[in-house]
């Protein structure tokens, strides 16, 4: 490739680092921090505003489809620079709802956005742009957007406290207009493929009707009802088990951190190794994590351990989910596969949360919910490695 090609690409790189920390800070991240503020100014209950997040994630699973389909035809620069107008529009409906209907409304616009700015766009991107390269580049966006909680959290609950949730949203939504809109349209520039002309190594309906295919989508599926529904029972878990709840809070942050360390380990993995064996090894680990989070009493120093371990799992999941699709089917319609394979995945961790909490009061505990989970991840691994 040539030197000017190369530098593109190190632009557009760069340039989706930093849009991806602002969209899952100011789409996704702010929401529960802002929460508390929202519900009391508003009088809705929090988990009314919860399940409209939840909604929201649901309508970006659905949009994600049609979405990998626009990518392959046009290239990341005309959806992503699209997807910044809508994420400012979405924002700017959020912060003027009136209504719990047109709040619900604005977030099915956000969902909409999401599936236009977070990792899947991103990740349809890097893998045509670098190709066999892809893993190193994968790995940078994804540790740099792990940042984005780390960043978000704390200016979210500055904002909401300076000047409140809906100027908050205003602010976030301007910051979309000011720096992703020109980002993607300026940086983005890497040539992208004719879709008229390219042929495809595996066609997209042969790959998803394939046993090999579903098995590996259920399995990822089933690994994240089971890892984004254990961080929502970190805390209250951990304080049952004699933590205060500002330790609690502190082994939720190193899930974060361990999201970090756990993306530097299964980058170092070799690729030479087979991308089924990697999978299976992530699952294994990931469920071998809820059972530690699940069984152990303490003390305080082990309890935080288990929360790095979780959030490795984590970390390296969201590695595997980015490259399970291209390392087994690399086609030329690699968005409309990628959006396929992602969609119930999507929908799994919109409602892990609250399904977390709901299973937790009918088996009669978090530690019961949390076998269950672990269950759910040592069947996923069993599926991917029959793949």
């Amino acid at each position: 490739m040539s030197t000017i090609g190369e530098r593109h690409l190190r632009r557009a790189l760069v340039g989706m680092c930093g849009t991806q920390v602002i969209s899952w800070g100011a789409l996704y991240y702010a929401l529960p921090v802002a929460t508390a503020q929202i519900a009391g100014t508003t009088g809705w209950t929090p988990s009314t505003i919860t399940l409209a997040f939840s909604a929201g994630l649901l309508v970006a699973a659905g949009a994600g489809i049609p979405l990998g389909r626009m990518i392959d035809r046009y290239g990341p620069r005309l959806v992503m620079t699209a997807g910044s107008v809508l994420a400012a529009v979405a924002l700017v409906l959020v912060a003027t709802a009136p209504s719990r209907p047109l709040f619900f409304l604005a977030w099915g616009v956000v969902g909409v956005a999401q599936a236009m700015q977070l990792y899947p766009p991103a990740f349809a991107a890097i893998t045509i742009w670098y190709g066999d390269r892809r893993a190193r580049p994968l790995t940078i966006v994804t540790l740099v957007g792990g940042l984005a909680s780390t960043v978000f959290a704390p200016l979210t609950a500055l904002l909401v406290d300076q000047v409140g949730w809906r100027a908050s949203y205003l602010v976030y939504a301007a910051v979309f207009v000011v720096v992703n809109l020109p980002v993607h349209w300026l940086l983005l520039t890497p040539a992208w493929p004719d879709h008229r002309t390219r042929p495809a190594a595996t066609p997209v309906r042969h790959v998803t009707r394939s046993a090999r295919f579903r098995l590996l989508q259920t399995a990822m599926t089933l690994a994240a009802l089971g890892l984004y529904a254990s961080a929502i029972v970190v805390v209250p878990l951990f304080v049952e088990r004699g933590l205060s709840h500002a330790l609690a809070a502190v082994a939720l942050g190193l899930v974060g951190a361990g999201q970090v360390l756990g993306r530097l380990v299964f980058a170092a993995v070799p690729r030479s190794s087979a991308p089924a064996a990697r999978t299976t090894g992530v699952l294994a680990a990931s469920c071998a994590a809820l059972v530690l989070l699940a069984l152990l009493p303490g003390p305080a120093g082990a309890l935080l351990a288990v929360a790095v371990i979780l959030g490795m799992a984590r970390g390296a999941f969201t590695l595997v989910q980015a490259t399970a699709v291209a390392d087994r089917w690399l086609t030329a319609r690699f968005g409309a596969l990628n959006g396929l394979f992602n969609a119930p995945i999507t929908a799994a961790t919109a409602i892990a949360p609250g399904g977390a909490i709901v299973l937790a009061e009918r088996v009669g505990g978090y530690a019961t919910a949390l076998i269950l989970l672990a269950v759910l991840a040592g069947i996923a691994a069993v599926l991917a490695a029959l793949t």
